[in-house]
């Protein structure tokens, strides 16, 4: 499985915390910045993670910012993106069983590293469930 992650600056720390963490369990990722925790503007990261899934280059993307909104906002407006601000391993389960959510976004301002590295966790191992939930991740893109 290969991992896109990107994060503004706000999220610098914990996305480096979360490459650890993704190096140490096996994963393949690819870091498309920050590169330092200088200020920057989020779009500049979100997008070429989401980029990265629609190209078919990783199966995963994570991204990080302060409160998780801006880049998921910006990674949502890609086509077959279906980017999922988690702030609990629970939410991010159930954003997988039930929303097949292929980007993580995370809260660094408001989840402690320790809660960053379950969610990361239950993300990236819990599968979709399909079922009566395909036709709704169905009904999801504009088209």
């Amino acid at each position: 499985m290969k991992i896109s992650i990107g994060s503004d600056h706000a999220g610098f720390e914990y996305k480096e915390y979360i490459k650890r963490l993704l190096k140490k369990e096996g994963y393949t990722f690819i870091d498309r910045g920050a590169s330092t925790a200088d200020s920057v503007d989020y779009p500049d990261f979100a997008h070429p993670v989401a980029q990265d899934i629609e190209k078919n280059m990783t199966d995963f993307g994570i991204l990080v910012c302060g409160s998780g909104n801006g880049v998921c906002i910006t990674a949502n407006k890609h086509a077959g993106i279906r980017a999922a601000l988690c702030w609990t391993a629970e939410i991010a389960q159930l954003a997988r069983l039930h929303n097949d959510a292929n980007i993580l976004c995370i809260p660094a301002r408001f989840v402690s590293k320790r809660l960053t590295s379950n969610i990361v966790k239950q993300f990236l191992n819990t599968g979709f469930e399909g079922g009566r939930h395909q036709n709704r991740v169905n009904k999801i893109a504009c088209v």
